[in-house]
């Protein structure tokens, strides 16, 4: 096709949509603001849309060989008592597909290891695009310009491109839960694939990987920006009379291992996902709470659509509007979703609510989570030609 695209930001769905329109033809080059790429992050699970947008860029084979299926696991309250079982059997039966639990250095790994070297571009920040011309756009690197037929914005939350094209649009907003989140440094015994537990304003999980070593998180209502001298010791404190295996999770982690990031989210919808030439996509389009494990399936959905889009519509800006009107509704709905399960689930504080909810939980059948799920992970991705 000889059409040009850069892509500002190497983060997963930036690599993905990378991959997905060089398998339509397309140049690309991918931005990446950080000077060395360490994958800073902890651990993340997978849909099946995951894996199905993996699979659909042909890295799908791979990423399940490096992950571990989530089997075993459910919702638990903080002295151990189960409130809903997750059966990953049951969801790969209609699905194809349990979910998976991977390393996010991993991911970020095999994403990169399907675009050539050369293509990705770090160290480098773009702080504007130039749409002056309407024929082509043009991203300023340093002391040099690169055109490009399509830009594609996945600079993550804070996009500086969304302040950029949405001058009004008021940007992220705290959510009122922080998040402390580390990978164990050695292997931990552990009975479930996957877990999560409900305490009051507070929600501690974990996600095993295959090496034996596991991801915890550990989701705390707070106000913004609260910081601890020694969060470890901190997480001991808060959860030292929970449920085992959080203890020894806690005991196999070195201090330094430990990451503490506010949760914000884009609580403002978007108008559109596409302006001219220019998408924004993932995080930068619907950055969203965590709470269904959704943030990064959709940013992959939203990688192979765009491919999809532009390998049958000639024309950018049309196809970009294509995208957007693909996109915009079942992402910021799924956002939606995520918002109400953090309320419902780790944010509640009432002992009155937090009862009800945990009653409505036992007595629901079995099925129950396995719709709740299937609500947002059954999606069958579009052909790339």
């Amino acid at each position: 096709m000889g059409s040009s695209a850069v892509v500002v930001g190497g983060g997963i769905g930036g690599l993905a949509a990378a991959i997905g329109l060089r398998l339509i033809g397309w140049q690309v080059t991918v931005i990446e603001r950080a000077p060395v790429l360490d994958d800073a992050g902890a651990g993340i699970s997978l849909h099946a849309n995951g894996i199905r947008a993996l699979d659909a860029i042909g890295v799908g084979e791979a990423v399940r060989a490096a992950a571990q299926p989530q089997y075993t696991g459910g919702t638990r309250t903080p002295g151990g008592g189960w409130l809903a079982h997750m059966d990953g059997a049951a969801l790969e039966r209609e699905l194809g597909t349990p979910i998976v639990g991977i390393p996010r250095a991993a991911l970020h790994r095999l994403l990169r290891e399907a675009l050539p070297p050369e293509s990705l571009v770090i160290g480098a920040e773009v702080t504007s695009v130039d749409r002056s011309d309407p024929a082509r756009v043009r991203v300023p690197l340093d002391d040099t310009v690169l055109d490009a037929d399509l830009v594609v914005a996945a600079d993550g939350i804070n996009s500086r491109l969304r302040t950029q094209l949405f001058p009004g649009h008021p940007g992220p907003a705290y959510s009122g839960s922080t998040v402390l989140r580390a990978i164990t440094e050695h292997p931990v015994d552990l009975r479930t694939d996957f877990a999560l537990t409900w305490g009051q304003g507070a929600e501690f999980g974990h996600i095993a990987f295959t090496d034996g070593r596991a991801e915890w998180h550990a989701v705390l209502n707070s106000p913004a920006d609260v910081r601890y001298p020694d969060p470890l010791a901190e997480m001991r404190r808060r959860f030292d009379d929970w449920h085992d295996p959080i203890p020894a999770l806690l005991d196999a982690t070195r201090p330094e291992a430990v990451l503490h990031h506010d949760i914000n989210e884009l609580a403002t919808p978007l108008p559109t996902y596409s302006v001219g030439r220019i998408a924004l996509l993932g995080d930068a389009a619907h950055g969203m709470t965590p709470n269904l494990g959704q943030g990064a399936c959709q940013a992959l959905e939203d990688a192979v659509t765009l491919a999809a889009v532009l390998a049958t519509e000639p024309a950018v800006e049309v196809a970009l509007t294509r995208y957007d009107t693909e996109r915009r509704p079942r992402s910021q709905s799924v956002a939606r979703a995520a918002r109400q399960a953090g309320r419902m689930g780790q944010q509640l504080t009432h002992p009155l609510a937090i009862a009800l909810r945990n009653t409505a939980l036992r007595l629901a059948p079995s099925r129950a989570s396995v719709r709740t799920i299937l609500r947002h992970a059954d999606w069958t991705p579009p052909q790339l030609s």
